[in-house]
């Protein structure tokens, strides 16, 4: 199987990177922006065909929350139009697009964990490109399968366990929101899982979630982070969304029920503070 990986220099591409010599009977085509430009429909095109693309993983997208908000034309050609161009593609020579989305394609009003078929409701652009990206995969071809996924995390790239590493070392006092509840996903997770699903012979396709088990507000991720990193002079407290307004509006509640990926694919879901707990080794394997 050929697989050709957008997105390749972020978090979730990175982790595909890595675990990828361990998928025996693949070839990967891994790409970011200097080698593809997937809002270019020739060039998609092109890359697709000379490599006899049979499945592709996308993991590119414009992840900018905020900055989304007064930009929102670039935001809409990388995370709706670019995912049409792909799905396009693969539909024209018969092979099939995993495409990553996101919690924020909901409102975040419920009180229950989000099912698969559960009303949309985004409330910011980022959100509301990202709905429109899939969309646009399924409209392209009935051979997709639409992963969202929710506050991802890795040892690469700019992240919120990252941040609250270095803010914990550098102040003495944090205040994070706690009126915001959802699960982490270590983005490890997610690669191993999106791996077993393009490894299956006969694919159902459709909508699935996928995050690590387990609730926890922004406020209380922070303070398992510190613990976990032995970090103790940093003084952590919780404040209400409404004392740190942002441009995004930012869904109170995401937190998916995972029944449908675990039940559909085997994959397993490992619970969100020991797999916190592997990022941090990793992190601290790589400073030593």
């Amino acid at each position: 199987m050929k697989i050709l990986v957008t997105g390749a220099n972020g978090q979730l591409g990175t982790e595909l990177r890595n675990l990828a010599p361990n998928c025996a009977g693949c070839v990967f085509f891994f790409t970011d922006v200097a080698e593809l430009d997937i809002t270019d429909a020739a060039a998609v095109e092109a890359a697709v065909e000379e490599n006899e693309i049979d499945l592709i993983i996308n993991c590119a997208a414009y992840t900018a929350v905020d900055k989304a908000e007064t930009d929102e034309e670039r935001a809409r050609v990388l995370n709706a139009e670019a995912p049409a161009l792909l799905a396009n593609a693969m539909a024209r020579r018969g092979g099939e697009i995993i495409h990553i989305s996101t919690d924020y394609v909901f409102g975040g009003q419920e009180c229950t964990p989000y099912t698969e078929d559960m009303p949309t409701a985004p409330c910011s652009v980022y959100g509301r490109t990202k709905l429109e990206g899939e969309k646009g995969v399924m409209v392209a071809t009935p051979r997709h399968i639409i992963v969202r996924t929710a506050w991802l995390y890795s040892p690469y790239g700019n992240n919120f366990v990252k941040t609250m590493l270095r803010l914990g070392r550098e102040r003495d006092r944090l205040n994070v929101v706690f009126d915001q509840v959802g699960s982490p996903t270590y983005a490890a997770d997610l690669a191993k899982a999106l791996l077993s699903i393009a490894a299956t012979k006969d694919k159902t396709y459709g909508i699935f979630h996928y995050s690590n088990e387990g609730v926890i507000s922004w406020y209380d991720f922070t303070k398992a982070i510190h613990r976990l990193a032995g970090i103790t002079a940093c003084d952590v407290q919780p404040i209400l969304s409404a004392q740190y307004p942002t441009p995004a509006a930012r869904p109170a509640y995401s937190v998916f029920c995972k029944d449908k990926i675990k039940h559909t694919y085997g994959v397993s879901v490992p619970y969100w503070e020991d797999s916190l707990r592997l990022c941090l080794q990793r992190l601290n394997a790589s400073a030593e």
